[in-house]
């Protein structure tokens, strides 16, 4: 049974670091795209980082240079480094496994409109100014 659960959020002050984790069990993420995405409030969740089946990272335009997404083999974990956090950045951050798709992530800001990704319950961050 395929599962993602995250950790790693919390409060932090504007301008402050994170390290997100997303453990998976039920299949191998080496083998996958994997990504990031947040929500807030009111608002369509939104990707923010993947990382293809050959390591490739892929971000969004608006975390460039302040998000790092890794992961390891060994411990079938995703990471995701936030630094230099914004109270807009306040949200649910989703770990996301692209199962049926494909190893490149191609389209893979798109996760969320499309079946058979396989979602964690998420992790809370919240910004503070």
């Amino acid at each position: 049974r395929v599962q993602l659960v995250e950790s790693g959020g919390g409060s932090v002050q504007e301008g402050g670091s994170l390290r997100l984790s997303c453990v998976a069990s039920g299949f191998n993420i080496m083998h996958y795209c994997m990504a990031w995405f947040r929500q807030a409030p009111g608002k369509e969740r939104e990707g923010v980082a993947a990382i293809d089946a050959f390591g490739m990272p892929k971000y969004a335009n608006s975390v460039k240079d302040r998000f790092t997404i890794s992961k390891d083999m060994a411990k079938n974990t995703l990471y995701l480094q936030i630094e230099n956090l914004k109270p807009e950045e306040t949200a649910m951050y989703y770990c996301a496994a692209d199962l049926p798709g494909s190893k490149r992530c191609e389209g893979w800001d798109g996760l969320h409109r499309e079946g058979g990704t396989s979602w964690g319950q998420g992790t809370q961050v919240t910004v503070s100014s």
